[in-house]
């Protein structure tokens, strides 16, 4: 039986191209991604720079405006008078400078959201990765947990805790616990299925079978791969969160000692929309800005973050 001769075709060095890892290739992973993403987008920078003014507003007023929204620069001969030098919005039904009042409340509508939304994004997260990952009973109890905070309306809720406490005991945390700790279940729900997601993963079983502890697992592979929906949420929310801190001020149930609010500001003047509308429609306008930019900015990242809608682009 002859043998068969094996041919080999010559193979020239020169051209060859050899599978490699190209270290000139940029970096990528969500952020990376979702960055290089949003950077492109005109509403992103928008919503980012109103967004921006808005913070540094509240928390440094004096930047915006050196006229003291209260006290003794509020004079009743200027009640509802229109715009004068020194004062660009007018005065409102008090006699006190609108312009200053939005810039001062800012800090009250701002620090409530940001709290209250920090809350509600902490309980849930807790709630929703212990129910995801660990499953079994402690996943019943907690999403029976949740069930209840879901269906309890949260402005109703934070409504009857704000009228319960004393007005001297109304303070900011006082009032962003009454709020976030009635929203944080919608949170919840979101991070307890994205931990149902990724705890099926290759890495998460990895990790267990090297030895490390299953609580372990979740602080240091689950949660950081799931944090992603819960940011977008929180960014969605906070927007929320200061519209409900204007309804309970609206309603006289939120912050007391006479704090500067928006929606405070709002309920003071809707007795005199028809004679002086603008004193409603400024606070009003500067409550809507600041909404809609938070709003906008959680749907930028939640479309930069999400590969099928940047595909869909």
């Amino acid at each position: 039986m002859s043998r068969n001769e094996h041919f080999v075709a010559p193979v020239s060095g020169e051209g060859l191209v050899v599978d490699r890892v190209s270290v000139d290739e940029k970096r990528s992973n969500l952020w990376l991604d979702a960055w290089r993403d949003m950077r492109t987008r005109p509403l992103f920078w928008i919503a980012a720079v109103v967004a921006l003014v808005i913070v540094v507003m509240a928390i440094v007023p004096q930047l915006f405006t050196n006229v003291s929204p209260v006290g003794g620069a509020c004079q009743l001969m200027n009640s509802n008078e229109g715009s004068a030098p020194g004062h660009p919005l007018g005065f409102d039904k008090q006699g006190c400078d609108i312009w200053s009042r939005i810039a001062w409340g800012s800090r009250t509508s701002v620090t409530v959201g940001l709290l209250a939304t920090l809350i509600g994004t902490i309980i849930g997260l807790i709630m929703g990765a212990l129910a995801g990952f660990f499953g079994g009973w402690i996943d019943a109890l907690l999403s029976r947990i949740g069930d209840i905070f879901f269906t309890i309306p949260y402005i109703i809720a934070a409504i009857v805790v704000m009228t319960v406490v004393p007005k001297d005991d109304r303070t900011v945390l006082v009032l962003a616990f009454a709020i976030g700790g009635f929203s944080w279940a919608s949170i919840a729900r979101i991070v307890r299925a994205e931990v149902l997601r990724v705890k099926q993963a290759d890495f998460v079983m990895a990790s267990e079978a090297l030895g490390m502890s299953r609580f372990k697992t979740l602080l240091v592979h689950v949660l950081p791969n799931s944090i992603a929906p819960l940011i977008v949420v929180a960014t969605l929310g906070l927007g929320n969160n200061i519209v409900a801190e204007s309804v309970l001020s609206f309603l006289g149930v939120g912050l007391g000692g006479g704090t500067i609010s928006w929606g405070a500001d709002i309920s003071q003047a809707q007795s005199v929309i028809r004679t002086a509308p603008m004193s409603l429609i400024w606070p009003s306008l500067a409550l809507t800005v600041t909404v809609l930019s938070f709003i906008m900015l959680g749907e930028v990242l939640r479309d930069a973050l999400d590969p099928k809608a940047r595909a869909q682009r």
